[in-house]
């Protein structure tokens, strides 16, 4: 017996059921971005006044709490709000953009360390700058797989803010703190905690 062919209409239902899986898998809750938002916000609030206050740039190291309270968070949260069923191809392809920009940040971090330590070489702007660059555009593609505005131009927003900071980086311009991070805190506000919270308010989740 030979296998049908599916209609036009039918392949388009085939999409969108499968955009409509991932969308619940990943977006019928908001608290994951909402979680990494806020914390990312505290953070850099944290540093900044610290560094205003003390001028001491040891005070720098307190970045690393946020993928190390991030990643802790992250799969206990997954874990909680995980939906049954089968794993589609956008649910994976969703699940591998932020895999591989959490390795990629691992990977830069370390190298950022070894420039550091062994070369006494300062370098730690290009985590700023590839923050910016590659967290919006994970989160770009991942608005487009499956249709959620917030996501997209959340993601544009934080890429403005991205882009900005190249140019600044190679322009020579100093990132000083007192402009800076108020930018920071503005993309990661406009990436994570908007789309956040109008995911849950779209999905009704608390």
């Amino acid at each position: 017996m030979e296998d049908r062919k599916l209609t036009e209409k039918e392949s388009l239902e085939v999409i969108t059921s499968m955009i409509a899986r991932t969308k619940h898998r990943y977006l019928g809750n908001g608290n994951i971005l909402l979680m990494w938002g806020y914390l990312t916000v505290a953070v850099s609030i944290l540093v900044w006044l610290l560094l205003a206050t003390t001028h001491e740039n040891y005070w720098n190291w307190l970045w690393f709490a946020i993928p190390l309270i991030g990643g802790i968070a992250t799969p206990i949260m997954a874990r909680r709000q995980q939906v049954d069923g089968v794993t589609t191809y956008s649910d994976k392809v969703t699940s591998r953009l932020w895999a591989i920009f959490g390795i990629s940040e691992i990977l830069l971090t370390l190298c950022c360390l070894g420039f550091k330590l062994f070369g006494g070489v300062y370098c730690w702007s290009a985590m700023l700058v590839y923050t910016l660059i590659a967290a919006p555009a994970a989160e770009i593609a991942q608005g487009l797989i499956v249709r959620e505005s917030s996501l997209t131009g959340g993601g544009l927003a934080g890429l403005a803010v991205g882009l900005a900071t190249v140019c600044c980086v190679t322009g020579g311009i100093t990132l000083y703190a007192y402009w800076f991070m108020p930018l920071f805190i503005l993309a990661f506000t406009a990436m994570m905690i908007v789309p956040g919270h109008i995911i849950n308010h779209k999905y009704g989740c608390k």
